[in-house]
This record gives structure tokens, C-alpha cells and sequence, in this order.
């Protein structure tokens, strides 16, 4: 007698949830069913075309340690053959891969791309990571540079408790490198005091990197190839990573075809609201807001990489211990707004040794210290990838991001208001005259960052409950509530559809991605 096909649930067609459909189709007989809320695909790795001009939701660096995650890229769309537009114009070489397409004539190929980011601090550019060389000094100025280095010392000589993100961040540069560079952007981003955040989130995000890392890379530069096996090197100082023709958007959207070739199901527009369990404690299924009404979603395993909080609130208070739930539906995020605006110029020019097209400034991003503006991060989406851009040789496209608490006075702007602001601000710092303005348009996104203070300090309980569910992997960003890069969510995936493949009861693995030194030093 034929046995029935098990089936998986999963919510949510982000990196998470798209990893692990096409993972189980791949490696196992388990029928996967994706759920997403919205009519999109890719989450926030998603990217959004507003005619030709494309942007990317926060940017997204195809960069990993782990060379599964490189090689499944690379499987969905393959490395250049052949040299990109920006390139041919600069005569400029990139490694290239024998037999690779041809961007110019093909649309599915992954670009290799130069990272420069920087940090516009005081009206001048600074290196980001902040790094030791000339132009950092005498943009400091002597006293400055002065007060940084001894600033150092003291943190090295008295380092602090790490209770905070502060802290963390001042026993690695010293307190007067956190004021300048740290302490402002940080704000922005969490909209609390980096001394109410707690050290973990420094502890994923900046990992390694501190003055002694920066000399350490400044040091050994020289006698480094440069190639995208950078294992040794911090996330943060990367020199090259790979990124799509189109921006993120086209590889899970790419990703989301293969699934359903492969007899996958992806339903947009399912919003999940309520989830009903077994009598032995599993989960039993889902229901679902469709545009036919309810539906009910029956399996055998399920994969959320919707948010913990709500999660937690689609599940019956009957089912779930008062205490964790009440951490749960407390616990904070960040929402973000992204301005793209389109214009025939910028103000600032490269002064860099970089070559670029027309004097443009090479950055992909921007980070925006300035404490007298509310924008927190320029992208420039023509150099992630030219064919970002309708126009690459007579416009440039600029995303500004914003971030915003759902509901408060930046979230209620209307959409007009929001893009003037945007435009005034990007006048004031210098960067464009709006006189060059061609268009822009104002994309938002709710619980973009899980964020690392109020509950989250309680996080444990809620993690305990939910590994309590034997057949529930809480997947991604939003699924871990851990601020985890793109590379992270998708290791989540394949860490729990290991443990399904394997019989693994132990969900530690799923976990511990993105928290072990080993992991992050390890290829």
C-alpha cells in the first residue's frame, strides 16, 4: 500500500522559507507549502521596480564563510563570463568564470562587485569600517586623533562590563571613535540609546572587528589575494562579494520558479492567524486569511519565519504559558522606510583613487552620522549593479532609509511629505541639488529589525517554549527574533531541514547559527 506524502508548512516566502521549500524538495519526499502574507516574494531581500529603476530594501551583500551557501547561489544564478557595463566603460578587469554569461547579453548571471562604504560624519567621508589611514586623521583633525588613540588605551587598560552595546562598542574602539562613528547611526537605527541595547546584538553584527582587526587587515592587505574567499576576514571588511543582475529580488524570485517546478506550492496573499495543536503538543496546522476567506492548513511539519510576536498571537491562550506569552507579544522591532530617488546628478564627487563612471562617487553605501538629519543610510543602487538602473550613463538612483517605529510620527507621514522631507534633507548634507530631482518613491516595511532590548532580555522562556513544539522550527530573522545576515536565515533553513532529514530531535543546531566563533571563523 502506497504511504502517504508528508507535507510542510511553512510560513513565509522569505530567504528562510524559500531555502528551506527548495531544500526539502532537493533532499527529501516532503511536500513543501509555502504561506506569505503579502503579493510578494523574498522578503525583505526583495526588490522593488519602479519602472526600470530598481531598488534594493536595505541591501543585500551576496557574502558568505560558508562555502554551501556561495555554491547555492551560484546554482541559482551563475557568475559572469564576461565583463559588466560599468566595466566595459572603465576598461576595468574582473575575475571572471570560464564558460559564465555574458550580463550584456544574459539576464540570469550573478556580477561580481567592489564593497566601499563610508561614513559621512561632520560633512567629510570617512572609511567604513573606520580604518587608520590618512584621510581618516586628517579628516579628525590632530585633537581628534589624539583623543582617540588615548581613548583606546583606556578602554584596552580599563575595559567595561559588557552589559550594553555601548560598552561593546567602547572596549573595542574607545570612547571617543564610539562618539564619532557609533553612538549617532546606532540611535538611528534602534531609536534607543546604544546603552539600553543590549551587547548581543554587537556581538552578531560586528563580531570581530575593533582597531586590532583594522590593523590586522591594513597590515596583511598587501599580501592577500583579492578573490571572494575571504575567510579570514571580518563580515565588515570584505573587499568583493557577488550580487544579481537585478538586485536580490531576482534570485528568490528565481529560487520561487525552481519550487514550483519542482512541484512546490507558494500562496501569497495566506496571512496566518491562527495556529491549533495536536493533543500530544505538536502542531496540527494553521489557519490562514485567503481571498476566498479562512483555510485551514494541515501537516506534519511546520517552518515559521514569520515574526516570534506574532507567532505567539496566533497561537490560543489556552495553549501557550501566560508568561511567554506576554515576552513574546512584547518584544520590540524597527520598521524602515526606503526613499529611491532618481536624478541626473550628484553633488559629491569621487575624490577617492577609485575610477569610476563620470566622476561618480563609488559607494554602495553611505552611512549618514550627521545628528542635525533624520536619514539614517544612503544606497547607491548604480553600484550594485549597473543594470539597476534604466539609465546608468545619464541618471543616478539613491535610496535613503529611514528607520521608524510603526505608528509613530516618521510611519504616519503621508507618502508626499515623507519624499519633501527626503529631498531637503538630501540637499542639506550636500549630496544632491533637488533641482536634479527626476522621481522618487517611498517603499515601507514593517518589523524589518528584531530589536535587542525591552523583553528580549526574557527571550529565552520563549525559545524554550517553542522547541517544546517537536515539530515547530522557528526559521530567518523575524522567526529567531536575531538580527541574522541573509546568508544566517538560509543556514537556519537547511539546519532544520537536516534535523527532519537526520531524525535530529536537538533543535541547538537551528539556533546556533550565527552565535559560535566557530561558526563565523570556520569555511
Amino acid at each position: 500500500m502506497e504511504t502517504q506524502r508528508k507535507t510542510a508548512i511553512i510560513i513565509g516566502a522569505g530567504p528562510a522559507g524559500l531555502t528551506a521549500a527548495l531544500e526539502l524538495l532537493e533532499t527529501t519526499d516532503i511536500h513543501p507549502i509555502i504561506l506569505e502574507a503579502s503579493g510578494e516574494i523574498g522578503g525583505i531581500s526583495r526588490t522593488v521596480d519602479t519602472g526600470g529603476n530598481r531598488m534594493d530594501i536595505g541591501g543585500h551583500r551576496f557574502f558568505s564563510k560558508d562555502p554551501r551557501i556561495m555554491e547555492w547561489w551560484k546554482n541559482i544564478l551563475p557568475l559572469q563570463g564576461a565583463l559588466s557595463l560599468d566595466d566595459i566603460l572603465l576598461d576595468r578587469e574582473k575575475p571572471l568564470e570560464p564558460g559564465g554569461p555574458d550580463p550584456e547579453v544574459e539576464d540570469r548571471v550573478m556580477l561580481v562587485r567592489e564593497r566601499v562604504s563610508r561614513i559621512l560624519f561632520r560633512r567629510h567621508f570617512f572609511d567604513y569600517p573606520v580604518s587608520l589611514n590618512w584621510s581618516t586623521l586628517s579628516g579628525m583633525g590632530f585633537r581628534n586623533t589624539l583623543r582617540a588613540g588615548f581613548g583606546y588605551l583606556a578602554a584596552c587598560l580599563h575595559p567595561l562590563p559588557e552589559d550594553s552595546l555601548e560598552n561593546f562598542y567602547i572596549n573595542r574602539f574607545g570612547r571617543p571613535l564610539y562618539e564619532m562613528f557609533f553612538e549617532a547611526y546606532t540611535e538611528k537605527v534602534w531609536g534607543v540609546h546604544p546603552s539600553r541595547i543590549g551587547a548581543d546584538w554587537g556581538a552578531q553584527r560586528v563580531k570581530g572587528l575593533s582597531i586590532l582587526s583594522v590593523l590586522k587587515d591594513i597590515l596583511s592587505r598587501p599580501f592577500r589575494r583579492k578573490n571572494l574567499d575571504q575567510k579570514h576576514v571580518e563580515t565588515s571588511l570584505i573587499e568583493q562579494f557577488i550580487y544579481p543582475k537585478y538586485g536580490p529580488g531576482q534570485l528568490w524570485e528565481t529560487v520561487a520558479d525552481r519550487i514550483r517546478d519542482k512541484g512546490g506550492e507558494i500562496l501569497l496573499h495566506h496571512p496566518v492567524r491562527a495556529v491549533a495543536f495536536r493533543p500530544d503538543g505538536g502542531m496540527a496546522s494553521v489557519q490562514a486569511e485567503t481571498p476566498d476567506g479562512p483555510q485551514e492548513f494541515t501537516g506534519d511539519w511546520f517552518f515559521s519565519s514569520m515574526s516570534v510576536r506574532d507567532l505567539c498571537e496566533a497561537v490560543p491562550p489556552a495553549q501557550i504559558p501566560a508568561g511567554v506569552r506576554a515576552v513574546a507579544t512584547a518584544l520590540p522591532y524597527r520598521d524602515f522606510i526606503t526613499v529611491g530617488v532618481l536624478a541626473k546628478q550628484l553633488k559629491i564627487r569621487n575624490t577617492t583613487h577609485i575610477r569610476t563612471y563620470a566622476g561618480r562617487v563609488p559607494d554602495t553605501w553611505i552611512y549618514i552620522q550627521e545628528r542635525d538629519v533624520k536619514v539614517g543610510r544612503l544606497q547607491l543602487f548604480n553600484n550594485w549593479s549597473p543594470y539597476m538602473v534604466a539609465d546608468y550613463r545619464g541618471t543616478v538612483f539613491v535610496g535613503m532609509e529611514y528607520f521608524c517605529n510603526e505608528g509613530d510620527a516618521l510611519w504616519e507621514m503621508s507618502r508626499e511629505d515623507f519624499v519633501k522631507m527626503a529631498l531637503q534633507e538630501l540637499e542639506k548634507i550636500g549630496v544632491m541639488d533637488p533641482a536634479d530631482v527626476l522621481q522618487a518613491h517611498c517603499v515601507k516595511v514593517k518589523k524589518a529589525y528584531p530589536a535587542y532590548f525591552g523583553s528580549y532580555s526574557d527571550f529565552p522562556k520563549v525559545r524554550q517554549w517553542l522547541d517544546g513544539i517537536d515539530n515547530l522550527f522557528c526559521i530567518g530573522r523575524n522567526g529567531q527574533h536575531r538580527y541574522n545576515n541573509m546568508d544566517h536565515s538560509m543556514l537556519t533553513a537547511m539546519e532544520a531541514v537536516r534535523c527532519i532529514r537526520e531524525g535530529i530531535t536537538d533543535k541547538s543546531a537551528v539556533w546556533n547559527v550565527n552565535t559560535e566563533k566557530s561558526y563565523h571563523e570556520s569555511k
